[in-house]
């Protein structure tokens, strides 16, 4: 009888041992159809844009009590760009058109960003005044000498919207909020049955640190560059280039160890300021190799993305570059699409994707 019941108990463990194995073949599978992708970039280049378009596209979206959340956000984004101006007037020794709109300059430097809630009619006067002002309008022109947000100009010249008491954040406001990630922000979403994991980091210098935790198991690296930086300065160091800070930053990247099997997609991204901005500020008087013709977006364009492509030291090692506009959701949706089928196809057989 004894022995019986061993043979009893062998057989259960045999079979309880034969399902634990195929759950962990099975768990083996499922984590191999789980593709990380991580954002990097240096700040402001539009990392945390891209994840919000990721969840347009391709995840749940934005519900109206989400939308309502942003209000607040746009509202301090509003009020931290004209503030920015108005300070920047005396350094850069620019006077206000008009001098009765001290009198809102004032009121708007009174407010305290982190405690704005909403946006009543006298401050919305106020700021209104001041971003027609002839003074506040020099120094944006200016802009580039001192930190000022790119939404600047989208959220000041639809002021009459936005500071309309039932006004709800609609999706290109959300896409243009600018808040700096601290810390580390995942996204999954599902494309045909493969789970992309994307994961932003932040871009200032005193968040990179934390990118180590992320190095592991990393399928891409998707580096985004902002095109529009050639001729500004650091937040944390204003003496140095921004893009001679994210070339640098890409070189080291790209060379680590953790990533040698990692595909590496580069996002040359802001297309649509670069156009705008290379009608006044000419690439050559930064970058003084670039022999280009002045105003021309392609040769800027070009010419940049040759910068990154020598930083790569190992010419066997593909790079897949896009030119982006992060806040164009059509082009990212066209993008992403290019951008999965590289993923998948440098991918195919470790992840069983065949």
């Amino acid at each position: 009888m004894a022995g019986c019941c061993v043979s009893g108990e062998d057989k259960e463990n045999q079979r309880i041992n034969e399902e634990i194995e195929k759950q962990l073949r099975r768990d083996k599978k499922d984590s191999r159809r789980e593709l990380k992708l991580l954002l990097l970039g240096t700040g402001e280049s539009g990392k945390s844009t891209f994840i919000k378009q990721m969840r347009i596209i391709h995840g749940g979206g934005y519900t109206d009590e989400d939308k309502r959340s942003y209000a607040k956000l746009v509202f301090q984004n509003i009020l931290t760009s004209i503030q920015t101006m108005t300070r920047a007037m005396e350094a850069l020794g620019i006077h206000l058109a008009d001098p009765n709109n001290q009198s809102h300059a004032n009121l708007v430097l009174e407010v305290e960003v982190d405690k704005l809630e909403e946006f009543d009619q006298d401050l919305a006067t106020a700021v209104r005044c001041l971003w027609d002002d002839g003074g506040i309008q020099k120094c944006y022109d200016r802009r580039r000498e001192y930190q000022l947000s790119d939404s600047t100009k989208y959220y000041l010249t639809d002021l009459d919207r936005i500071s309309q008491p039932s006004y709800l954040p609609d999706l290109q406001d959300i896409l243009r909020v600018r808040v700096p990630t601290t810390g580390i922000i995942e996204y999954p979403f599902d494309m045909e049955n493969v789970i992309f994991r994307m994961v932003d980091v932040g871009g200032q210098r005193s968040e990179r640190r934390k990118w180590i935790h992320c190095f592991e198991n990393v399928t891409s690296i998707i580096f985004l560059v902002a095109l529009s930086e050639y001729d500004q300065v650091l937040a944390e160091c204003d003496n140095e280039n921004r893009m001679e800070e994210s070339k640098a930053l890409f070189k080291t990247i790209i060379t680590y160890p953790w990533f040698q099997r990692s595909s590496v997609i580069l996002f040359l991204n802001k297309t649509d300021i670069l156009k705008e901005k290379i009608l006044h500020s000419h690439i050559g008087d930064y970058f003084p190799e670039f022999t280009g013709p002045k105003q021309d977006q392609s040769a800027a364009q070009d010419f940049i993305l040759k910068m990154y492509q020598e930083q790569n030291p190992d010419k066997d090692k593909a790079l897949y570059p896009h030119f982006t506009c992060a806040t164009d959701t059509e082009n990212i949706r066209f993008v992403f699409v290019a951008v999965k089928d590289t993923i998948l196809r440098h991918n195919l057989k470790e992840f069983n994707l065949v």
